[in-house]
């Protein structure tokens, strides 16, 4: 949200001056916010009154992220000072719409296998909310959302018949616009992440061509290829997972946490911006968003080992097991938000490690970097 106002904001200053007018940043924002509304925003004055909202659509982005009841409660009770609130948000979110005597329309969009952050609740959660409380509704959704990484599955096979649910394969985006050169980066990268070794050869070679993917293990080489690769204003960038506590000693130190403003806005001669390739993004700063091409710095958080894949959490001085199927499914999707940023290409730097650092141990990256070559993605020379 942040971005897309600044970068809107900035537009707008920048057209008035093309036209010989003069407009602050000030007054450009202001009229942008009255535009593009946060849907905390919208919550926070659906919770003032119980008169119907002022809109009769309401278009969510990001919609398998609400939260689910216990977080909703928990945040209602901390920060809004409401105790005992007994909505999940997609059910909270539904009945500001619903209180209209006429009509509503509420437009989720939804990304697959992209809940990231405790509480988010996926899109199951919107179908459960409909199907205990609204069943007066009209839902029209995507077949492909029976997929396993749209976690509504469970809820979908046992939807109750008196409410059916229209099928519409025109509801589904099957072209990306993030990976423009290739639609078929996701699919890549999905089975990749399941471990669908062979099916994931047979789609990196169908994007091979158009949608360069490179591994490396040393960062500076990998910095080299994106600036090789990008072309006139094209953006690259240096993206990390959250739980990547050991990359420090390739300074990079995930507690730092970056302004997605300048990180994806400002220009090459700011050392906030991409560009720079010193501050890294994690998944929470550009899910949602993207860079022409980018740097991936794969830590020892998420690492195959012996034909499946190991969670981690580094805590205190070592790394210990993710035990939660939650947690895990987080971590995995942390992966996934970051193989699928970049428009036009990326290179995955899996760090060699060090004998000497018993938390960076080599073992915990070798089988990461065989598994990723063995399924036909070219190494650089370093």
């Amino acid at each position: 949200m942040e971005v897309l106002r600044e970068a809107l904001a900035r537009n707008k200053v920048a057209q008035a001056e093309e036209r010989g007018q003069r407009i602050s940043i000030t007054s450009a924002r202001r009229e942008v916010k009255l535009f593009i509304q946060n849907v905390h925003n919208f919550r926070d004055d659906c919770l003032a009154t119980t008169v119907p909202p002022l809109e009769h659509v309401a278009l969510f982005d990001e919609a398998q992220r609400a939260w689910d009841l216990q977080q909703t409660a928990n945040f209602m009770s901390r920060k809004k000072h409401i105790p005992n609130f007994s909505h999940s948000e997609p059910e909270f979110l539904i009945s500001c719409l619903d209180r209209h005597p006429d009509w509503a329309t509420i437009v989720c969009l939804v990304g697959g296998g992209q809940e990231i952050n405790t509480g988010e609740a996926g899109i199951g959660e919107w179908f459960s909310a409909l199907k205990t409380y609204f069943p007066n509704w009209r839902i029209y959704i995507s077949p492909h959302l029976t997929d396993s990484e749209y976690n509504a599955s469970e809820e979908l096979k046992h939807w109750p018949r008196a409410n059916p649910i229209s099928y519409r394969e025109t509801l589904h985006l099957a072209v990306s616009m993030r990976s423009f050169r290739n639609e078929n980066v996701s699919k890549f990268v999905k089975r990749m992440l399941d471990l669908d070794a062979e099916s994931a050869r047979e789609s990196f070679k169908e994007i091979n061509q158009t949608y360069p993917i490179r591994i490396v293990r040393d960062l500076d080489a990998a910095k080299t290829w994106v600036k090789s690769k990008a072309r006139g204003s094209e953006r690259y960038g240096l993206l990390v997972s959250s739980a990547a506590q050991r990359l420090k000693p390739l300074a990079i130190d995930v507690r730092v946490a970056i302004d997605p403003i300048h990180w994806f806005l400002d220009n090459r001669d700011d050392t906030r911006s991409s560009y720079y390739l010193e501050d890294a993004a994690t998944e929470f700063q550009v899910q949602g968003l993207e860079v022409d091409w980018a740097v991936v710095v794969w830590d020892a958080d998420f690492r195959y080992a012996n034909g499946h894949w190991d969670y981690k959490n580094f805590k205190g001085r070592r790394w210990e097991n993710v035990r939660s199927m939650e947690r895990q499914r987080y971590l995995k999707n942390a992966y996934r938000v970051l193989l699928t940023r970049a428009r036009q290409g990326m290179v995955i730097v899996v760090p060699s490690g060090d004998s000497q650092d018993p938390t960076r141990l080599p073992e915990y990256y070798d089988e990461t970097f065989a598994y990723l070559k063995a399924l036909g993605i070219d190494e650089i020379n370093s």
